[in-house]
């Protein structure tokens, strides 16, 4: 897709690689509901927040952006990077090494707004990780995305996505493709963002909290309409329920203090508690 000054855009030939290989096998076996393209800006640097439900969802993500000819950069772990044909193409398409719990974390930061400064589009998946939510609704944000946003005040366009987790999904037993029924990949890109209340405030903490939470609001507004749903009135916050968590454990263990513990039980088979758990403190 040409930019708005008619000049095709230049993509490379390890993103056309992985979309001969890739784009054949994911139109053949999945329908697909595309919206909000016209959402996507035609020129300069842009960032996306983006919903995480399921291990495929970045193929249909990364689908939908490949098709609007504003191919994403991706914030990766690592060891992605390392070796191999899988690392020389997440080299070769230009994704962003997160370096976790080192001080190189702050070098993918630095990564990001360099590349939307050259123009390009850097897509975050604001939870981290796959969400935890039983209904699988967005949980509560990390505040990367709000710092690169403030550091660039570069348009931020929500998107919402549905239907890989149905495929492929998350925390199942086991992780194979449920391909029958055909299901459909729906994403759905809203409006840029306006955060220019918090352009020439100081971002501390709170301030990074509250742009998160903007564009955790704006994610989930999408996903509600996607869905035809309300979304629930409270988020999903790894750290409270593991929190929740560690005082049940110690409820039981000391029948005195069960009176006033939360009894919040989990559907069984979709999120382990022990899973949630680890992934709660380790990003605690």
């Amino acid at each position: 897709m040409p930019g708005s000054d008619g000049k095709r855009r230049k993509i490379g030939f390890w993103y056309r690689f992985a979309a001969f290989l890739l784009k054949p096998p994911l139109i053949l076996l999945f329908k697909r509901d595309w919206r909000g393209m016209e959402h996507i800006p035609q020129d300069g640097g842009f960032i996306t927040v983006v919903n995480h439900n399921s291990y495929l969802d970045p193929l249909s993500y990364a689908h939908f952006q490949y098709n609007t000819g504003r191919v994403p950069r991706f914030l990766a772990k690592v060891g992605l990077f390392k070796g191999g044909f899988v690392g020389a193409a997440m080299r070769g398409t230009g994704q962003i090494p997160v370096y976790r719990e080192s001080a190189d974390a702050v070098g993918a930061f630095r990564a990001a707004v360099e590349a939307i400064e050259k123009g390009e589009c850097v897509a975050f998946y604001p939870e981290g990780t796959l969400t935890r939510d039983p209904q699988m609704w967005p949980m509560t944000g990390k505040t990367g995305a709000a710092r690169v946003a403030l550091l660039t005040r570069a348009p931020v366009i929500p998107v919402a996505q549905w239907g890989a987790n149905l495929a492929m999904p998350p925390y199942a037993k086991e992780k194979k493709l449920r391909l029958f029924p055909r299901k459909t990949f729906i994403v759905q890109a809203g409006p840029p963002l306006d955060l220019s209340a918090y352009y020439d405030r100081e971002p501390t903490a709170e301030v990074l909290r509250e742009v998160t939470d903007v564009m955790m609001d704006a994610v989930t507004e999408q996903l509600a309409v996607v869905r035809g749903e309300p979304a629930p009135a409270e988020r999903y916050d790894m750290r409270k329920a593991a929190v929740r968590r560690r005082e049940q454990r110690a409820a039981r263990e000391n029948p005195a203090r069960r009176r006033g513990v939360d009894e919040q039980h989990e559907p069984a088979g979709q999120t382990p508690a022990a899973a949630e758990a680890a992934e709660g403190e380790k990003n605690a």
